[in-house]
């Protein structure tokens, strides 16, 4: 036996002075540290330190080893801290630092406090769900009613609460319009509902509204909020995703398609093996930052970050549970362990951001039109080529002057001359360090062909290279590859030199490159250049520079015309004709590039194997961890699952990872996410969920306020085919749904939020939707749908993008706000003040604040300002130029009612003394209209 005696206690660690938990504090220790030779299947010594008995008692040499009240008696730490001679505890591996003894030492002191193994009671959101029974003697009398209103009623009544009676008809439709489509009602569809005695009215509206594709629209929006959305990248570049919005649009297709929630998770993690390309823009929807660190380990953190994101957002988003909360330790509240972190980091250690493909059934066709169109353009652009002076080496010839350069592409001609070597030298730029996207050498013959590929031979030398860059690398100067994506960067400011040595010598006359041939960058353009050759060692000789070139004009992408008067007038005339068919390829190689990609994320096929991270730290690996998910969750994850039908039989290992994932959490006994999902629905329908903290439903979570109810939902939402359309249904259709809003003072003093619902909670509208009835009201919505967003920043194409809010509105920019490219960080600079999420982060519930900005932004902003008087001008073409008769019209446009006496006279006087814009402006700004009731 060990004890104070026989070894020096003085060396001994302090103790922690706080107080410390054994599930929390200690049990991870001896999990991590200990189990491995003391557990349940091994226990070196007799030592066992599982279970409470064992381990007091003791082992075969130390008994007791752990002397509650007494850590510096307990041969326990005198093992783990290292003061028995010949004997390293734990064996292998990292000892414990002070800091873990010192809590071991405060645990043992406070009194070793082990609480005993008993029936462990399971967190609600992880009990299995089964569908409750209907309360009974609580269903509410009329055919309107349904099980919802039976499971709201018995809460009001325990609460001793009545519900309100039902709201009017012109409130209810306006009410229901906003909630499902996210538009209100023209003045007909209005008044047809009021009217309509149809016993089925309501409900064959709301299968109108179900049935329209803005219900798709406006219920995408809230998805794409959950799951951070935007097209730019975030962090200090915040550089636009072209081709993101592929997964907005499939969004919105999925809600209008009532696809099945089980689907629709699938195919978001999982979509590439199913066909669906676009839908896993979900896994990258994320924040990304693209400029990587010289500091490999400050790259490794970036990539830790990259995953983190994803298997936090997928854990959030589809179960409500705070998986990332693991990262670096078990889980303080919920039980979710350290491994179970990383087994769903594996799932995903084969995802990198990035853009791929776009597989359609007309992609074939399209590959072969681009191919086409790419060849035609070669041919105009080298007969173009023709028309341009040879470069001006020695004397400048001001009167022939080339064109400037350009971020696109630029060509240097010059007589033949023999080359083993080329060296290309920047010496000033626009800005910052110089790049070239790819840098082509032709060849003097009929059919010049390019000598400059590495795959031919070619050997690439540079000054410099930017470093620890997986986009701006040595060897994609001569790789055949265009854009910022695959280029060079020198690691001087402004200057900087690329070399190319050809595996024989050459006979060239043409030198091609291009800053960014994808036309996104204009920025560390070279300006100030000079191109040499040598045909040995150090004979150079210049051949081309930039002193024959016009001054160089900011932001140009595409090739400067050609100078016209140089050339006789059948040249003339031929090159004008080229030049247009270049400008005519241009943009429809650039559509068709585009719609070939999705911002959907990159796979490695075979991904690297996925360690524990000590604390979370990258550089401190410990042991593998395979692919898997939170073992609380009582659902086998299963890699060797046949894959369904519509799936490629040809899976990657990366591929029957993320299937594998998607099926556990679609599983029907998987308890949390059709309980998640159908949380989400109602709280868009409320304001406020039957749980209030939509995406973490763990021990911080919120308690739901009607438990029975849920699960009732869940059940009905599984059983139903996880038809989300279904579940919206139920709610709208239900007598809770339809009640006033109207206040109750003693109902207030009860539950003043309305959480148990004995009334219509009223709320203010979200941004796109107080956007979107402005347009509506005044006659200038666009309802296109799909496609590439429209912008609400001025165009800028800094390497840092810096976004600078519109001030003028074209008509281009009227489509749904939804259709808006959503900028990273920096939210719309009218509608953003409206509580947007900025994409920084998952945002599964918009906040609800009243600023003094949101009130200047609807009143003086230049886009209400302009909508208001397109309103104006509506009602002078609808209404006539009669005042009354234009004050009344405004208001059954704005608010689908007729105004009292007392709002009709002041409209009318207000028309008539400040104009009609004033009164649309007011209209605007009023409570009835950017409030649903």
């Amino acid at each position: 036996m060990l004890d104070a005696a026989t070894v020096d206690v003085s060396r001994l660690p302090s103790a922690s002075s706080l107080p410390v938990d054994y599930s929390r504090d200690v049990q991870p220790l001896f999990e991590h540290h200990c189990y491995q030779c003391h557990g349940p299947d091994k226990q070196k010594g007799g030592m066992r330190l599982d279970n409470k008995e064992a381990a007091l008692r003791g082992g075969d040499t130390y008994a007791p080893a752990i002397k509650p009240g007494r850590s510096a008696d307990s041969p326990l730490i005198h093992l783990v801290a290292g003061l028995v001679p010949d004997i390293r505890m734990p064996p292998k591996g990292e000892p414990l630092t002070p800091g873990q003894i010192g809590t071991l030492r405060a645990w043992i002191d406070q009194g070793a406090d082990w609480p005993d193994a008993g029936p462990k009671q399971t967190h609600w959101s992880l009990q299995p769900v089964t569908r409750p029974s209907i309360p009974p003697d609580t269903q509410p009398a009329g055919k309107d009613s349904n099980p919802v209103d039976a499971f709201i009623l018995a809460k009001l009544r325990e609460s001793k609460l009545t519900p309100s009676r039902p709201a009017d008809p012109r409130t209810f439709v306006r009410r229901l319009y906003f909630d499902l489509t996210g538009l209100p009602p023209s003045p007909e569809e209005a008044k047809q509902y009021v009217s309509d005695k149809n016993a089925n009215a309501y409900s064959n509206l709301v299968e109108r509204l179900l049935a329209s594709p803005r219900y798709g629209e406006r219920w995408g929006r809230h998805w794409l909020d959950a799951v951070r959305f935007a097209e730019t990248d975030g962090f200090e570049m915040n550089q636009p995703r072209p081709n993101a919005w592929p997964y907005r649009d499939y969004v919105i297709r999925a809600f209008n398609e009532d696809k099945p929630y089980d689907r629709f998770i699938v195919e978001q993690l999982a979509g590439d093996a199913l066909g669906v390309d676009e839908a896993t823009g979900f896994m990258v929807a994320g924040p990304w930052d693209q400029v990587k660190s010289p500091d490999p380990v400050l790259t490794a953190n970036q990539r830790s970050d990259e995953l983190h994101d994803i298997v936090s957002t997928t854990g959030s988003t589809f179960l409500g549970l705070t998986v990332g909360c693991a990262r670096c330790h078990h889980h303080k509240f919920d039980p979710i362990s350290q491994v179970d972190y990383y087994a769903m980091k594996a799932v995903f250690e084969g995802v990198q951001h990035g853009e791929r493909k776009l597989r359609t059934p007309q992609t074939a066709e399209k590959e072969q039109e681009l191919e086409q169109s790419r060849r035609r353009m070669a041919e105009v652009e080298r007969q173009l080529e023709e028309f341009e002076p040879l470069a001006q080496v020695e004397t400048i010839n001001t009167n022939a002057l080339r064109v400037s350069v350009n971020a696109r592409r630029n060509v240097e001609r010059f007589k033949p001359v023999t080359a083993k070597r080329l060296r290309f030298t920047v010496g000033k730029t626009t800005d910052a360090e110089p790049c070239v996207d790819e840098l082509e050498v032709y060849t003097a013959e009929s059919e010049p062909r390019n000598v400059a590929l590495a795959s031919d031979g070619t050997k690439a030398s540079a000054s410099s290279v930017f470093p620890n860059s997986e986009l701006h690398r040595l060897e994609h100067i001569n790789d055949g590859k265009y854009g910022n994506s695959r280029s060079w960067i020198s690691n001087e400011r402004g200057k900087g030199w690329v070399e190319l040595e050809f595996p024989a010598s050459v006979n060239i006359s043409k030198v091609v490159w291009g800053r960014d041939r994808e036309q996104r960058f204009t920025d560390r353009l070279a300006l100030d250049y000079r191109i040499e050759v040598a045909p040995g060692s150090n004979d150079w000789r210049i051949v081309a520079s930039s002193a024959g070139r016009k001054d160089y004009i900011t932001g140009e992408k595409k090739p400067p015309a050609l100078d016209l008067t140089k050339l006789s007038d059948a040249d003339a005339s031929r090159a004008k004709a080229l030049t247009r068919e270049r400008g005519e390829l241009d943009t429809r190689i650039a559509e068709l590039a585009r719609s070939q990609m999705i911002y959907g994320g990159s796979f490695v096929a075979e991904p690297d194997a996925t360690h524990r991270l000590h604390r979370g730290d990258p550089m401190q690996k410990r042991e593998p961890v395979p692919p898997g998910a939170p073992g609380a969750v009582p659902v086998r994850f299963a890699l060797d699952a046949t894959p369904p039908l519509s799936a490629s039989t040809n899976l990657t290992t990366n591929q029957k990872r993320r299937l594998a994932l998607a099926r556990w959490i679609a599983h029907l006994e998987n308890p949390l996410t059709a309980r998640v999902m159908v949380n989400r629905i109602w709280q868009h329908h409320f304001g406020e969920g039957l749980v209030s903290t939509p995406s973490d439903f763990g021990v911080n979570g919120a308690r739901p306020t009607h438990p029975e109810l849920l699960d009732w939902l869940a059940a009905e939402f599984m059983e139903h085919g996880w038809s989300i359309k279904h579940i919206h249904r139920l709610i709208v259709n239900s007598a809770t749904y339809r009640q006033t809003s109207e206040t109750r003072a003693d109902h207030v003093s009860i539950d003043a939020t309305s959480r148990l619902l004995w009334r219509y909670p009223h709320r203010r509208l979200e941004a796109e939707a107080i956007r979107d009835a402005i347009l509506a009201v005044s006659g200038k919505l666009d309802l296109r749908a799909s496609g590439p967003g429209f912008s609400f920043f001025e165009p800028n194409d800094n390497y840092v993008r810096v976004y600078v809010p519109r001030r003028e509105w074209s008509a281009d920019t009227f489509q749904r706000m939804v259709f808006g490219t959503t900028v990273r960080q920096r939210p719309d600079g009218v509608f953003g003040a409206f509580d947007c999420p900025d994409a920084g982060q998952i945002a599964p519930k918009r906040s609800r604040s009243i600023t003094p900005l949101q009130a200047f932004n609807l009143l003086n902003s230049s886009f209400v300002m302009q909508q208001s008087e397109f309103f104006a001008g509506r009602l002078a073409k609808e209404a006539g130029n009669n005042a009354k008769a234009q004050a009344r019209h405004a208001f059954v446009l704005a608010f689908q009612r007729e105004p009292d006496r007392k709002e009709l006279e002041a409209g009318a006087k207000l028309i008539r003394e400040q104009g009609a814009k004033i009164l649309c402006r007011a209209l605007f700004n009023a409570n009835e209209f950017v409030y649903v009731y």
